[in-house]
């Protein structure tokens, strides 16, 4: 190569090292490379743009793990099917674990059009190669892999089927990096893999990534929704900011309740459409999927938490999240407008009391209220209808409009929402005369009762066998006063959910305290995993 050439390729490699540092996958506009595959030898893929010029000749670079230069090629244009491609072969290749793919450069692609990603090396001939990501895991025929491929997605949102599918049979986990901020998936590609468990989609931009299960998207029920077949569905995945009035409305909620903004509000959604765009959302049940959300690093969690923005309303509310590193991870079973705040609440009648840690982090949460601003009466008991509300809030549940069947619960009634949804999702049971009986008091059987229905609802309740069971309550001289629930609670006491009042006495028939109710919820929440310890 001339000098001038070999100093325009230095400068390159080192820019593209540089990038590949801060971002694994870069894309703008619609640029981008899919069918990616390193064998034998030689690496081949296809380069494609959202524009088209007769002129253009785009460059694509290679380079080896450690970032040593290995050759340059000419791509050709090749077929459109929405975007225009350009195919590409480097031949003499050496053999690494992966390359890595720069470019493109040349007439009609700018410095703005450069991607980059690594292709895995594989020397299976039944397989069609690594094409993942920087991230993507090892290449593998036969079996799905247990690791993961990337697909890059340009900014028209648009997937191509046969490689999705194609990457679902090789792998069980499938990345979409997205230039924008969604991406319309044909359902075809995922109609194979609808009841396997096992098979995660992740999509991912700037703004945040949606982990989705494949299973849960129920694609047979969701095309019937819209009046097409599974193989006329499209799927739209979106992740995208809120915009300007939308953020200003949760800072404004936020600071109502005395707190702020961590990170700003995003709509995480996902919609099965139509042939003649009418749309439908799918229906999770009880499957939490998880929302991830980047932070700065710098927050407080006992005081931090992941909530949903509640246009209708303008109310935000809590969302079960764990926090790690510099992201928040969000779990709910429903698409909405998700962010993270962070409040410091206290009441003047908890400070010393065994209970204000539970408290005060369910209150940061959003998941317990105080009787005013400033008192929280932990010893008080606690109504049924109090505590059915607290369950509904804490698994993230919105409460919906019907009061359920109850003979003395009244549409009126401020609990008719909760009441409603916590029958509906099994949590509650009522009386043989149909009432449910709102306004008495709880006592910690039924208190445990709902607890791990609560956690059989949240996947999390463990198995007590009846030998285990007998074991747990011989300990307590007065496990003989419990009525009904002899499994619940030898669940909750086997969960770490629920404490005798002594070493050796239950209070099964006692009146359960608006303390109890916090620790015992704050427990329940940790056990299924849906805050930290």
């Amino acid at each position: 190569m001339k000098p001038s050439v070999l100093q325009k390729t230095a400068h390159f490699t080192v820019l593209m090292m540089m990038l590949s540092f801060v971002l694994p996958v870069l894309a703008y506009a619609g640029t981008g490379f899919k069918d990616l595959t390193y064998k034998n030898g030689t690496v081949t893929g296809t380069v494609y743009s959202d524009v088209y010029s007769s002129s253009v000749t785009p460059s694509v670079y290679f380079y080896d793990p450690s970032g040593n230069y290995l050759g340059v090629t000419t791509a050709t244009y090749t077929v459109y099917d929405g975007v225009y491609n350009y195919g590409f072969t480097l031949n003499n290749v050496s053999t690494f674990d992966y390359v890595q793919v720069y470019g493109p450069k040349g007439t009609g692609f700018n410095v703005a059009d450069s991607v980059y990603q690594s292709v895995y090396l594989t020397t299976d001939p039944g397989n069609s190669g690594g094409g993942g990501g920087c991230c993507a895991g090892g290449g593998g025929g036969g079996s799905p892999s247990t690791g993961s491929e990337s697909i890059q997605v340009g900014a028209d949102g648009s997937v191509n089927a046969d490689t999705l599918k194609s990457s679902f049979e090789k792998y069980d986990t499938v990345t979409l990096n997205l230039s924008g901020d969604s991406v319309s998936i044909p359902a075809k590609a995922l109609e194979s893999f609808a009841s396997d468990t096992d098979k995660l989609l992740k999509v991912t931009n700037a703004n945040g990534t949606y982990n989705i299960p494949l299973h849960v998207l129920k694609l047979s029920d969701l095309a019937a929704k819209v009046a097409v077949t599974v193989s006329e569905l499209t799927v739209k995945i979106t992740i995208a900011k809120a915009d300007t009035a939308t953020s200003s409305a949760v800072d404004a909620a936020a600071k109502q309740l005395g707190g702020s903004v961590l990170a700003q509000p995003v709509d995480f959604n996902i919609v099965g459409v139509g042939k003649d765009g009418k749309t439908a959302a799918p229906d999770f049940g009880s499957h939490y999927l998880s929302r991830v959300l980047p932070l700065s690093g710098s927050e407080n969690l006992s005081r931090a938490t992941g909530v949903l923005y509640n246009p209708a309303t303008g109310k935000l509310s809590f969302v079960p999240t764990l926090f790690t590193d510099k992201q928040a991870t969000l779990k709910r079973n429903g698409s909405s407008l998700y962010a993270v705040i962070q409040l410091d609440k206290s009441f003047a009648d908890i400070s010393g009391h065994w209970a204000q840690p539970y408290v005060e982090l369910l209150a940061n949460k959003l998941v317990v209220d105080g009787v005013t601003d400033t008192s929280f009466q932990p010893e008080r008991s606690i109504t049924r209808a109090e505590f059915a509300a607290l369950v509904v809030r804490a698994l993230g549940l919105e409460p919906s409009g019907s009061a359920g069947s109850f003979q003395d619960v009244a549409a009126s009634d401020w609990f008719a929402g909760v009441v409603g949804t916590a029958a509906a999702a099994k949590l509650i049971d009522g009386y043989e005369d149909g009432t449910f009986r709102p306004n008495a008091t709880i006592n910690r059987e039924e208190l445990a009762a709902m607890v791990v229905r609560a956690l059989a609802y949240a996947k999390a309740k463990p198995d007590v066998t009846p030998t285990e069971q007998a074991a747990l309550l011989a300990k307590f001289k007065d496990s003989g006063t419990i009525v009904w629930a002899q499994h619940e609670l030898a669940v909750a006491i086997h969960a770490g959910i629920i404490d005798g009042m002594t070493s050796d006495t239950l209070g099964a028939r006692q009146d359960a305290t608006r303390a109890q109710s916090a620790a015992m919820l704050k427990r329940l929440l940790v056990k299924a995993n849906f805050i930290n310890e």
